[in-house]
């Protein structure tokens, strides 16, 4: 099938034109109002632009997982805390990241919309949720900067190319690719999965036919830490792979392209959300090992520092099974595929978080290509200061705060929905229908996010500090139900939603009839569109207009009673 895509229909007004491209250039005015470019970056993914397999979706979202900063974890925790600590750290981690994606990959799959749209209509408001948009931009630009680095060593060690030289080349390769959005980003992907798979398992390879003694020192290994499994140990070691609890934000950024259940069939469309969504951790928890592993063979001949860095595991690796010259060569080749296939995905999801902050913040959207130059530039210069040197310190600190967000996500998805009831039981992300702050999610992650952060520093004993992710997601998993049930669910909606026709069908699945926003003059399908007394023409605006618009006062929002409202009627909701 065709990845090829088109923008919706009708041409964009001059005003809504220069509200996009906020004075920009007349290319990037074209851009941001081109949805083939824009892939839609801050709104609900059309039925009719999802017309990609499931399969094709899965494969996209799977090449996105082709990073080496996991064999560069792997080996870091099990080089500080020893392999049983390391590995059960790594497990633990992986078990949490894959219950936790379960949730957010189906209502993302399901309703069309990115990390971000999600998270305002799952406890914490229009505005509320530009704080977690910050924290997912810098989800991104920290790991292109880590990736970068990786393959900035590859060109080093088999080029010669000087390092500062080389986080640049890593910088500016990438953005051909990502401008062009998903149909550029589908192919690719799937273009450079096959040679990806194949080196992947050389090292291994390599060790089980001339080094298989490796196998048994790895599992012997305990460094500093002492024998056997320690706690504090294996708590450091999941709170550094629970950085990686963001990496779902990515994988929805591709999930929110997949087609609807009713047209692929039930047992397509969960196998692909599964193995795309928090199925991406089994392969991550896997290639962590595997870094530890080499990380522990080559640590006699290059000493610690060195053995963390993935470029010199596969070179030496390789180096068992093939000539020297071809081993670097072999490395070089796999991780400067590696590190593309995931920065494409780092540069493409800053690019929608950014968009999706700037948006709100200043009602203005010059099109998603700005922000991939804000967000490449910004990893450019975490390369350049020698982020890579910094790695435990840099993902064990950010864990907290991440985890925070996503546990408090996921308690609203999985309890305050189905379960209290007292939360939409559909996602509801349009600024005309939400408040602009929802305590239940934004008040859950903020005070687990200190308390964890104080934990982090020492301040309640070094258990806690170990354990301090652990503690940051309990805590945002039980307080998201308690406010939502002592709020009573006011602080989700602004207003029901009283367009015609029902925004669900009875069956469940989202009415995709088409209306003319009164704003830009395009059409939209209804999840997109609010009903809107300000742009009278036709009634209705479309979910950017409504963002970028300064001028309403919000007149739709009916003053002092929003806090009383009712849960929407079963018209409005999925039965």
């Amino acid at each position: 099938m065709s990845a090829e895509t088109s923008a919706p229909s009708g041409a964009p007004s001059p005003n809504h034109d220069q509200a996009m491209a906020g004075g920009g250039s007349s290319r990037l005015r074209r851009w941001a109002s081109s949805e083939g470019i824009e892939d839609y970056s801050l709104r609900y993914a059309p039925k009719k632009f999802r017309r990609w397999s499931p399969l094709l979706v899965a494969g996209a979202a799977l090449g996105g997982i082709a990073y080496l900063a996991d064999y560069a974890i792997g080996a870091s925790v099990v080089l500080t805390n020893g392999t049983p600590s390391g590995v059960l750290g790594i497990l633990v981690a992986a078990v949490i990241i894959f219950l936790t994606g379960i949730p957010i990959s189906v209502y993302s799959a399901r309703y069309g919309i990115d990390m971000d749209l999600l998270t305002r209509g799952a406890g914490f408001g229009y505005l509320g949720s530009t704080i977690t948009s910050l924290i997912y931009a810098s989800f991104t630009f920290i790991f292109f900067a880590l990736e970068g680095s990786i393959m900035a060593q590859a060109l080093d060690l088999g080029l010669g190319i000087p390092l500062p030289i080389g986080y640049l080349i890593t910088a500016v390769v990438v953005l051909p690719l990502v401008i062009y959005g998903m149909s550029a980003l589908a192919r690719f992907q799937a273009w450079t999965q096959p040679l990806w798979l194949l080196v992947l398992v050389l090292p291994i390879i390599a060790l089980l036919v001339a080094a298989p003694e490796a196998f048994g020192e790895f599992a012997s290994y305990t460094g500093d830490a002492g024998p056997g499994v320690q706690l504090l140990g294996t708590g450091l070691a999941a709170g550094v792979a629970l950085s990686l609890i963001a990496q779902i934000g990515e994988q929805v950024d591709y999930l929110r392209f997949m087609p609807p259940e009713s047209e692929v069939g039930r047992l397509r469309w969960w196998t692909a959300v599964l193995a795309a969504g928090p199925g991406w951790v089994i392969l991550g928890a896997i290639k962590q090992i595997c870094g530890g592993l080499l990380a522990v063979y080559v640590l006699a001949a290059v000493g610690e520092t060195v053995a963390e860095e993935p470029i010199t595991q596969f070179v030496r690796s390789l180096g068992l099974i093939v000539p020297g010259w071809a081993a670097i060569l072999l490395a070089v080749i796999f991780v400067v595929v590696s590190q593309l296939k995931i920065n494409v995905t780092n540069a493409y999801s800053g690019s929608l978080s950014w968009s999706n902050f700037f948006s709100r913040v200043l009602h203005a959207h010059p099109g998603r290509v700005w922000w991939i130059f804000l967000n490449v530039g910004v990893a450019l210069v975490l390369m350049e200061v020698g982020v890579f040197g910094f790695l435990n310190a840099v993902l064990a600190f950010y864990s907290n705060v991440a985890i925070a967000w996503i546990g408090a996500v996921v308690a609203d998805l999985v309890i305050n929905k189905p379960i209290l009831k007292l939360s939409p039981s559909y996602i509801e992300f349009k600024r005309a229908h939400l408040r602009s702050v929802n305590p239940v999610g934004f008040g859950s992650m903020a005070v687990a996010s200190v308390v964890s952060i104080v934990a982090y520093f020492g301040l309640l004993g070094d258990f806690l500090a170990a354990w301090s992710p652990i503690l940051a997601i309990v805590i945002a998993f039980v307080l998201s139900p308690v406010i939502c049930l002592a709020t009573r669910g006011r602080y989700y909606l602004a207003r029901p939603d009283d367009l015609e026709p029902p925004l669900v069908r009875p069956d469940g699945t989202l009415e995709t009839a088409e209306q003319i926003c009164g704003a830009c003059g395009q059409s939209f399908e209804r999840p997109d569109l609010a009903s809107c007394p300000y742009h009278a023409s036709t009634g209705v605006v479309c979910s950017l207009c409504c963002t970028l618009e300064k001028h309403c006062g919000e007149m739709c929002k009916p003053a002092g009673t929003a806090a009383d409202l009712p849960m929407p009627t079963a018209r409005h909701a999925a039965t």
